[in-house]
């Protein structure tokens, strides 16, 4: 058994949960969506058909609406319950598709229920790091692009939570964090799946929090959980809980916990095929008679 695979069931119920409360919590989920939307401003592309992979409650779906007034949408999200509340939060869903095809699913991303060579553009803000095979999950959102389409996304790198790892290692010998991948790593992976010309940034955003409690119940409000295989099945002891608010402490800095948050953003396009289907090299000129 692999320790680090995500426990999807859990993943949908812990999303769906924190569905309600989830808007009022997502600090670093929406700056990093704006920052990411920012990125579009140097993007000439644009698409008919929009795929929002993650989309939460549907504040990043709103805003590509916005930018995209004539783009019909599609908003893709693993919990059910974030779907609904979108759907029903004042009115906005009907607002930005007036006119256009109402369009919600409720799927996993590496269970991809999109047909190829579909849409112009894929978005999706700090979902990736929960599929357990990226490389695979890469190769699937290739097919959904079109040629020329883009591909949009940010995702947490290896330093993610660092501060988290250090207090549990020596606590008991289950997982309490997630394994995220490494930025270089992802570059690699985006051409093993065949897009061209990858674009990756990485910064690390930190948080600040009184006490560890805090830093557990902000996760809890988005729905942040441990989702791995090797996490523990019953709630932590008293002793152990009390071991890992002690290993924290010696990290205060000014005061405050930190938590550290690497983010990772890249972008990359879905070039013309060299090779048709009957196996013949397709050779691309300029030549115009």
């Amino acid at each position: 058994m692999n320790e680090f695979e995500i426990d999807k069931k859990q993943v949908r119920r812990a999303f769906s949960r924190a569905a309600r409360d989830y808007d009022a919590a997502a600090v670093l989920q929406r700056e990093v969506c704006s920052r990411m939307l920012d990125k579009l401003d140097c993007i000439k592309l644009q698409p008919a058909r929009v795929l929002d992979i993650g989309s939460g409650t549907g504040w990043g779906t709103r805003q590509l609406g916005g930018r995209y007034p004539r783009a019909d949408i599609a908003a893709l999200d693993i919990a059910i319950g974030m779907l609904q509340h979108a759907r029903g939060t004042s009115g906005w869903w009907k607002k930005l598709f007036a006119g256009k095809r109402e369009s919600l699913v409720c799927a996993d991303v590496e269970a991809l229920p999109v047909a190829a060579n579909s849409v112009e553009m894929i978005w999706s803000n700090l979902a990736l790091q929960w599929c357990n095979d990226l490389p695979a999950t890469f190769v699937e959102l290739q097919r959904a692009l079109k040629v020329d389409g883009l591909l949009m996304f940010s995702s947490f790198g290896v330093e993610t939570l660092k501060e988290l790892r250090i207090a549990f290692a020596d606590v008991d010998g289950y997982s309490h964090v997630n394994r995220f991948a490494d930025m270089h790593d992802i570059g690699d992976m985006l051409v093993a799946a065949g897009f061209a010309d990858p674009v990756m940034e990485m910064e690390r955003l930190t948080l600040t929090y009184n006490d560890v409690r805090a830093v557990m119940q902000d996760l809890k409000s988005i729905g942040a959980h441990n989702a791995t295989a090797g996490r523990a099945a019953g709630m932590m002891g008293k002793a152990a809980w009390q071991r890992v608010e002690q290993n924290y402490e010696k990290l205060r800095r000014d005061g405050k916990l930190p938590a550290t948050f690497e983010v990772i953003y890249g972008h990359a396009w879905k070039p013309a095929p060299k090779v048709a289907q009957d196996g013949r090299s397709i050779i691309k000129t300029d030549f115009k008679l």
